[in-house]
C-alpha cells in the first residue's frame, strides 16, 4: 500500500493521513510563552524535539499564540509533560480566546523560571527555559503562503526535580513522560520499559556539556 500526499484526498489509500501514526512516539513539547503585555498561554505541541545539544524547536499550524507569544517576548519554556499530568495537558490544548491563560483553564499551578519571564507548570518533574532564536516559515513545495512555522529556541536554564536525579544523571523513566501517537494514541515511558545499549567503540558516550 501507498499513501500519496500529492492526489486528492477522496483518492487516497487510507482516510487519514498515517504520518503522526509512523513518525511516533513524539515527545510533547507543552509550551508556555508570555506576551509582551504579560498574558500567558500554553500548549502542547507533537511536532517538538531537541535539534541540538542546547537547542529546541517546535512546529505550530497557523500563527497560534503559543508562537506569537513566544515571538513577542523573545522566550518560551518547554514542561515535560508526564502521565500523572495528562490531563491537564489535554485541558491545555482547548482553544481558548488569545488572553486568555490555559494554565487558570486547566486547573495548573504556575513556577517561576530562573531565566525567562514565562513560568513553567509547577507539577512538571522538568522544564527547559528557552530564548527565542527565529521563527521559520515552512513554504511547501507549490509556493505560495506557509501554513506551518517552525519556533526555534535556545536553552538557558533547565529545572529538574531533584527526586529524579540519580548518580549525577536524570531518570527519565521515572518521571514517566508521555509521547504523542497517531490519531487518540499516546504512550508512556517507565523504567520497565527503557534498556541500554553501548555505542561502538570510538563513537563516544556522551554529547554536549
Amino acid at each position: 500500500m501507498h499513501y500519496d500526499l500529492d492526489v486528492p484526498r477522496e483518492a487516497r489509500a487510507l482516510p487519514h493521513n498515517p504520518l503522526k501514526a509512523i513518525v511516533a512516539p513524539r515527545p510533547i513539547g507543552w509550551i508556555s510563552a508570555m506576551s509582551r503585555d504579560g498574558k500567558l498561554n500554553l500548549a502542547p505541541y507533537s511536532f517538538f524535539n531537541a535539534v541540538a545539544d542546547n537547542m529546541v524547536a517546535f512546529s505550530s499550524s497557523g500563527r497560534k499564540d503559543a508562537m506569537t507569544f513566544a515571538e513577542e517576548g523573545a522566550a518560551f519554556v518547554c514542561s515535560l509533560a508526564t502521565w500523572d499530568l495528562r490531563d491537564g495537558m489535554n485541558d491545555s490544548s482547548a482553544p481558548l480566546p488569545r488572553g486568555e491563560s490555559e494554565f487558570a483553564f486547566a486547573n495548573l499551578a504556575t513556577a517561576p523560571s530562573r531565566k525567562v519571564r514565562p513560568p513553567r507548570v509547577a507539577a512538571s518533574p522538568a522544564a527547559l527555559e528557552c530564548r527565542w532564536l527565529q521563527t521559520v516559515p515552512l513554504v511547501p513545495l507549490e509556493g505560495g503562503e506557509a501554513e506551518n512555522f517552525l519556533v526555534i529556541g535556545q536553552v538557558v536554564s533547565i529545572y529538574v526535580d531533584e527526586a529524579y536525579v540519580k548518580d549525577g544523571m536524570v531518570d527519565t523513566g521515572a518521571m514517566h513522560p508521555i509521547m504523542r501517537g497517531g490519531y487518540f494514541d499516546y504512550f508512556q515511558a517507565t523504567p520497565e520499559t527503557r534498556f541500554q545499549m553501548r555505542r561502538p567503540k570510538g563513537a563516544g558516550e556522551f554529547s554536549g556539556s
